[in-house]
């Protein structure tokens, strides 16, 4: 793997000789030094799709998988399992992909609210469209979709009718009053019984969601008791990575768990079923924990009794075998806290997020024994601001080498743009006192920002820094050496120490650097 790595480096950085050779190979070696691969991606495919096998023989020709996480774009398991890839999951269906066919679930009370997809920037129903397209442009049966939470909301009778215009099938599933604690009520005719059924066609149904929260288990439970009343038989089983049952309960990798999973609350706990049925620790969470009683009244009307005898039996998540490096697994997580902290902070400043997650947060920090000034570029970027007297925001980004580059705000640049453009003169071994773009270049620019687009910021963006390079590249070899050390920064982790627009929030998106931001304003 890390050959591997080396030579997509030299490829990228060296292929038409702009980067002095001496320093492709230096910073080469320095990547793949650091980009320690703590996770084996080729076994977790292997076993994993090993035990899904085993487990829809288990319950013969039917059987609903509850997805937990992403099926792809899995930003979340890749970072804190650095050599876990993103689409791990969408790669292991792959192999059942003829017989199984996909349900995505969103709840009403997400649309409602316009619920926002993080990682992606865009909510979750319009995220439903995108996942169906991509797996539909994969080869996948995408049979229907599934609204739970369902109570009569007007957005959710539009968005209903916005898909079935586009051809899809739409299903309304019902809150229950009770849920999950009344079972009698749950595994009823009133209840689960009230539901509309999800007709499929194929062995293997699996029901996804584009976040959590979203009631999949829920689903796969009330197909379970509408199959009874079809007369047919099906089986249950749950694909969730995190968090990590075969771990410790405060490992950081589960920790993390509870970071990302903060604005709706979800605890890790020991499984105390799995604990009373054969005396060993397992990890889960308090929604799967919670609803075992309702499963095993399930299980128990269908078949008379239940195959499961804990919530930890349900999931067939082989992760916690496929780790190789558990320190470089445990400190990535712990960078994960932090920046869903920070995360979490901007979203507050936005007055979309509450002081309990906040306050959840900070504790997470503390239970693993850190704090945002355990984030190095945190550290670096404050103090670039502290230089300026305060008057400057400041940015900060760590390379894969351990070096610390800077930069703040001035009159022609943002902090971010600022850089954007030191870190590429750093890594093509530019001087600094080297202006990339000449400022009578970057007057006119601001000038049509100001006086043709009505902005109020005539500072550039990174995209706009970006362009310019493109454009002076053409006949200066320092813009094509610093363009050239672009794919040298995925992976890099960076600070802000203001809030950053969308427009270098999808930059620095692209480019793949980590990045977490203080909650201030321009």
């Amino acid at each position: 793997m890390r050959e591997q790595n080396y030579n997509k480096i030299l490829k990228c950085a060296n292929a038409s000789c702009i980067i002095p050779k001496k320093v492709v190979l230096l910073y080469a070696n320095f990547i793949c030094t650091r980009m320690q691969q703590a996770f084996d991606n080729d076994k977790y495919i292997r076993i994993q799709s090993e035990h899904i096998r085993e487990r829809i023989q288990q319950f013969g020709n039917k059987l609903y998988l509850e997805l937990g996480g992403k099926l792809f774009d899995d930003m979340h398991a890749s970072r804190v399992l650095p050599g876990f890839m993103p689409d791990s999951k969408l790669r292991m269906l792959t192999q059942l992909r003829d017989s199984l066919e996909i349900v995505i679930v969103i709840s009403a009370l997400d649309i409602e609210r316009n619920k926002v997809r993080q990682d992606l920037g865009i909510t979750y129903d319009e995220d439903v469209l995108r996942l169906r397209e991509e797996f539909q442009n994969r080869g996948f049966l995408v049979s229907s979709v599934v609204i739970t939470h369902y109570t009569g909301q007007r957005s959710a009778d539009a968005y209903r009718q916005r898909l079935e215009r586009k051809g899809i099938r739409v299903y309304y599933h019902y809150t229950i009053e009770g849920y999950p604690h009344n079972v009698e009520l749950i595994a009823s005719s009133e209840g689960f019984g009230r539901n509309d059924y999800v007709e499929t066609t194929r062995p293997l149904v699996v029901v996804t969601a584009p976040g959590p929260g979203s009631g999949k288990m829920a689903v796969c439970l009330s197909q379970l008791y509408n199959e009874q009343q079809h007369g047919r038989e099906a089986g249950y089983a749950k694909f969730e990575t995190f968090p990590v049952w075969n771990l410790p309960l405060k490992h950081p990798i589960n920790v993390a768990y509870e970071a990302a999973t903060a604005d709706i609350q979800d605890v890790n706990m020991i499984d105390p079923f799995h604990l009373e049925a054969y005396g060993k620790t397992a990890v889960n969470y308090n929604r799967d924990i919670e609803i075992y009683p309702v499963l095993d009244a399930l299980f128990t009307s269908i078949y008379g009794s239940n195959p499961y005898k804990s919530p930890t039996d349900m999931g067939v998540n082989m992760v916690g075998f496929c780790i190789s490096d558990d320190a470089v697994c445990a400190e990535a997580s712990k960078q994960e806290i932090i920046r869903r902290y920070f995360t979490a902070l901007c979203r507050l400043a936005d007055g979309v997020c509450n002081d309990s997650e906040i306050k959840k947060l900070a504790l997470l920090q503390k239970q693993v024994g850190i704090n945002t000034a355990y984030r190095k570029t945190v550290v670096a970027a404050r103090e670039r601001r502290e230089q300026s007297m305060g008057f400057a925001h400041a940015a900060a980004i760590e390379l894969q080498d351990g070096r610390i580059i800077t930069a703040e705000a001035g009159p022609l640049l943002g902090s971010s743009a600022a850089l954007l453009l030191n870190v590429m003169k750093e890594l093509a071994n530019i001087s600094h006192e080297v202006k990339l773009i000449p400022e009578d270049m970057i007057e006119p620019i601001q000038h049509t920002k100001i006086a043709y687009l009505h902005g109020r910021n005539p500072r550039l963006h990174t995209d706009e820094v970006l362009v310019a390079l493109s454009v002076l590249a053409q006949h200066d070899e320092n813009c094509r050496r610093a363009l050239a050390t672009l794919p040298l920064l995925k992976g890099c982790q960076m600070h802000s120490t203001v809030m950053l627009r969308d427009v270098d929030l999808r930059t620095f998106a692209k480019l793949g650097i980590d990045l977490t931001s203080d909650p201030a304003k321009k």
